[in-house]
């Protein structure tokens, strides 16, 4: 089985301003057969906007409004969000369900008390989406296509 090193997804430059790209992606039928689409935000939507930051590469590169480039994240990187949004919030919740049934508290309670303590793990997640957003970030390459 071919490792994947990295996701791509073909998009256009919308907007260039002094701290960010702008791309443009349009949901392709190549979607359908991807491996990710089940965790790719590209695949739920018909035009997604993604906004790059500068970095390195960026600057090299001479990137103009209406230039065809390739999104990437590395594939690494999308397990952890997978692992940051799916799994760690299951394995929570699975946790408080045991934990809440062994303290002998009534069905209600412990379903409450369950989905109340996920709410919180997405609540802490949302507070500290800024320095995710620096974790998780998008680079850009010209589309040699």
């Amino acid at each position: 089985m071919k490792k994947i090193e990295r996701i791509e997804h073909e998009a256009v430059i919308t907007a260039i301003d002094e701290n960010y790209i702008t791309v443009e992606i349009q949901k392709k039928s190549a979607c359908a057969a991807c491996h990710a689409k089940g965790v790719c935000v590209a695949s739920e939507q018909e035009t997604r906007y993604v906004d790059v930051p500068y970095n390195i590469s960026s600057l090299v590169e001479n990137f103009q409004v209406g230039d065809a480039v390739n999104l990437v994240l590395s594939s690494s990187l999308g397990m952890k969000a997978v692992f940051i949004s799916y799994a760690v919030p299951l394995m929570l919740l699975v946790f408080l369900l045991l934990f809440l049934y062994s303290l002998g508290l009534n069905e209600l309670m412990i379903g409450l008390l369950s989905l109340g303590g996920v709410a919180l793990y997405y609540l802490f997640i949302f507070l500290f989406r800024d320095k995710l957003e620096r974790i998780f970030t998008f680079s850009i390459e010209k589309n040699n296509k």
